[in-house]
């Protein structure tokens, strides 16, 4: 230990001297710039070494902040791709841009580091003469993690103002060349930002690997039993018959986020992922990706080819959607999609307007068919939207209220041949923002798409009068029961301020809305969100997409209240709105208020709760306990009624984390706050909407969110009768500050690095094939 420690001092004095020259421009000191061959063999040698010791490293100090679209300076950690990319100036979120941006998608839009060095990306790794020298003095992350190492943060307490993390925070994604005059105005900004520093082991592993060239590999090659299944899903989806060709499509635009998998009788083998791509070649030859933006946009080859392609990258639990793939799911597709009594003539074009609008796409597959797929796997397609590119900061989300209910109508009852026609004959009205592509005006064609949806709701409306007025139908009957065993029939949203999580279950007290979504709501919501969304596009479409997602909440949320007594309907939709204005999408949905009454029988004087208890009871034997509120253990279950004093002063997502009485393992809980509003129809004026004294939390066991806010840990049951006592009297600021510094693990805590680590060991016990690496952006400074 001694000597690693006079290695690292050795390393800051010689780099301390070499700060002086570090001014000058470095062609000058070690020659032009150029990507270097840096993959190496995952068997043997530096490429071995990355990834039993490096990767290791990368993966639990860094990958933390830097992992997706919205990683700081686009550095992504979580694959050499994009360690070899490096940092760009641009952002991919920003909700201002007057142009579409080009996007810039690892594996899709470049195919190799020089192509990113076109694009304007600036490595982090030295790309000048390889010399153990140059490879340390001309890396920006050997440099960012030195500075850290140089200027270590204080321990405990909170940070200066000097330090920004906020989610639109101004970016230093400086080159070699600026480096010194960023370390010299921001000592401070060292990495991993604003944590401390990690471990002088930890940072001679790196700076090893560094100083060798950083020599890297890909993880190895999936199992024998895995490379099996790969070629019978591409040999079922990539079938010559049209009818083939047509469902591979459809199911292609619905699996493309997941993270796909095979489950085995071997528990002991590590499991790995694929994605669904779309690619030029056919199966058996090297995959050659279609890079569009869309998953629909026009392919521009002869025969699109449905591959799948291993995940290679650092599995991320905001963007870890898991699918399971086995021969019972094969076969379901088959009755759904090949099985199914009908004929496919002709492919659909891929032109904007028909592929956008996925009722004209896919016009020729059964609503059946295509509702009961969406089913199977709902609370997957709903985490498309939650875990997908368009689900970041507050203003993508204040369009979700903080905790609702999801119920879906049954496809028996929703695929009748009078449903279909509604679907067929209203296809125009059912476009989306999308078929307008990446750039558009915002006020012009909202207003287009807000006289579509008066228009298909009138239809809708009308329908439905008509089908009710024959027979009392308007009950508890119209709710899908999951076929008696499928879970993803009762799902649950938080949302976290500025992120989101759904789980299967109603999870937590009933809250205070809920949606019932049919086979064309559902729809429009995946084309919305997730396959029409561009993240790339302009203030325009991100608009749009917005404003339109108010058509849709309100429809789901009026599914549901057309449920209760006619007499309380009007009542219960007011009091969801109230203090809002009579906006344009209110208008619109207001007269989407079902004439039949309702065939449910109430006997109380609250039927909204009443009714969301029999929804409960209804769907009682596939509701999932997992996260049930009520197993917490007593001590615990008062932090369920928590008063709201004590609720406003909580982040969004607290886990908390309590030792066994014998000290080798722990319990986990998730303590989510929710934000209370008065109504959520403002896009901008949040703040002025909250009724924060109806602010509630919830407590639940394991771990619900991505984002962890605050990380509680209690020791013994001693600590957490106090924790527990305390949280209840917070009233303000101070006594927060003071619960955190006996009970949590703050950014400044000396031993973060070790509690994020048990942290995560116990997520993995938790979580099992849904883990994935947290992301500690949002960790908050207080």
């Amino acid at each position: 230990m001694q000597r690693r420690l006079w290695t690292l001092l050795l390393t800051v004095v010689i780099l301390s001297g070499c700060a002086a020259i570090g001014f000058s421009k470095y062609d000058d000191l070690f020659g032009k710039a150029q990507p270097q061959a840096r993959i190496s063999s995952n068997k043997q040698g530096l490429g071995a070494q990355y990834l039993t010791s490096v990767k290791p490293v990368l993966d639990t100090r860094c990958v933390v902040c830097h992992g997706c679209y919205d990683a700081p300076c686009q550095l992504k950690l979580t694959s050499p791709e994009g360690i070899d990319r490096g940092i760009s100036t641009e952002r991919v979120y920003d909700g201002t841009r007057l142009l579409a941006q080009k996007p810039s998608r690892l594996l899709y839009d470049a195919q190799d580091t020089q192509a990113w060095r076109d694009k304007g990306f600036t490595p982090v790794l030295n790309e000048r003469v390889q010399t153990e020298q140059a490879n340390l003095m001309g890396s920006v992350l050997y440099n960012s993690l030195l500075l850290k190492m140089r200027n270590p943060m204080q321990q405990q307490g909170v940070l200066g103002s000097e330090y920004d993390f906020s989610l639109d925070r101004t970016q230093s994604c400086a080159n070699m060349d600026e480096f010194a005059t960023l370390a010299k105005r921001q000592p401070h900004g060292g990495m991993p930002y604003g944590l401390p520093a990690i471990s002088p082991s930890e940072f001679n592993t790196l700076a090893t690997w560094l100083r060798s060239g950083a020599k890297m590999a890909h993880i190895g090659p999936a199992s024998d039993f895995e490379q099996k299944q790969v070629r019978q899903w591409e040999a079922f989806l990539n079938q010559t018959p049209l009818k083939y060709q047509l469902s591979a499509r459809y199911i292609y635009e619905h699996w493309y986020l997941a993270n796909i998998y095979f489950p085995s009788e071997n528990t002991n083998r590590p499991v790995n992922f694929f994605k669904l791509v779309r690619s030029k070649t056919p199966p058996g030859q090297e995959i050659e990706l279609i890079a569009t933006r869309r998953p629909y946009d026009e392919p521009n080859t002869s025969r699109v080819y449905y591959r799948l392609m291993h995940e290679r990258s650092t599995i991320l639990a905001k963007t870890h959607m898991p699918l399971a793939l086995n021969g019972h799911k094969m076969r379901r597709l088959y009755e759904q999609f090949i099985a199914a009594d009908y004929q496919v003539d002709t492919l659909p074009s891929y032109q904007p307007k028909i592929a956008s609008n996925p009722f004209k796409a896919f016009a020729q597959i059964p609503v059946k068919s295509k509702y009961q797929f969406m089913l199977d796997e709902a609370e997957l397609i709903i985490k498309g939207y939650i875990k997908g590119p368009v689900c970041r900061g507050q203003v993508a989300l204040n369009v979700i209220n903080d905790h609702f209910w999801v119920a879906f109508v049954d496809p028996d009852k929703n695929s009748s041949a009078q449903v279909s026609e509604l679907l067929l004959t209203h296809d125009d009205e059912l476009a989306l923002p999308a078929s307008d592509q990446s750039n558009v005006l915002p006020i012009s064609s909202w207003t287009k798409y807000a006289a579509h949806q008066h228009d298909y709701l009138k239809a809708k409306t009308a329908l439905a009068n008509k089908l009710l007025a024959q027979s009392n139908k308007l009950t508890l009957d119209l709710l899908w029961q999951g076929e008696g065993h499928n879970k993803n029939a009762a799902l649950t949203v938080f949302r976290h301020f500025d992120s989101a999580t759904v789980v299967k279950g109603f999870i937590g007290q009933q809250p205070k809305t809920m949606w019932v979504l049919d086979y064309a709501l559902f729809e429009r919501i995946h084309y919305l969100l997730v396959a029409g969304f561009d993240v790339y596009g302009n203030i325009g479409h991100q608009l749009n997409t917005r404003l339109y997602m108010d058509f849709l909440r309100l429809e789901g949320e009026q599914n549901f209240i057309n449920l209760l007594p006619k007499q309380a309907r009007k009542h219960v939709k007011q009091h969801w709105y109230r203090r809002s204005h009579i906006s344009l999408s209110e208008f619109i949905n207001r007269n989407a208020l079902w004439g039949a009454q309702t065939g449910i029988e109430y006997v109380t004087d609250t039927p909204k709760d009443e009714l969301m208890t029999k929804m409960e009871q209804y769907l009682a034997p596939i509701l999932s306990k997992e996260y049930d509120y009520q197993a917490v253990p007593e001590l615990f279950n008062v932090l369920n009624n928590l008063p709201s004093q004590a609720v406003n002063l909580l982040p969004q997502v607290s886990f908390i984390l309590q030792q066994n009485k014998e000290g080798n393992g722990h319990s986990a809980y998730t303590l989510i706050h929710h934000n209370a509003h008065y109504n959520i129809s403002s896009l901008l004026n949040e703040t002025g909407q909250r009724a924060y004294h109806e602010d509630t939390a919830t407590l639940v066991p394991g771990f619900i969110g991505d984002y962890p806010e605050a990380i509680w840990y209690l020791p013994n049951e001693a600590h957490a009768e106090q924790f527990v006592s305390r949280i209840q009297q917070i009233s303000n600021e101070a006594q927060y500050a003071d619960l955190k510094a006996d009970f949590a693990i703050r950014r400044t805590h000396p031993q973060f690095w070790q509690y994020s680590d048990i942290l995560h060991k116990v997520a993995k016990e938790y979580r099992g094939i849904e883990h994935g690496v947290f992301d500690y952006n949002r960790l908050e400074n207080r």
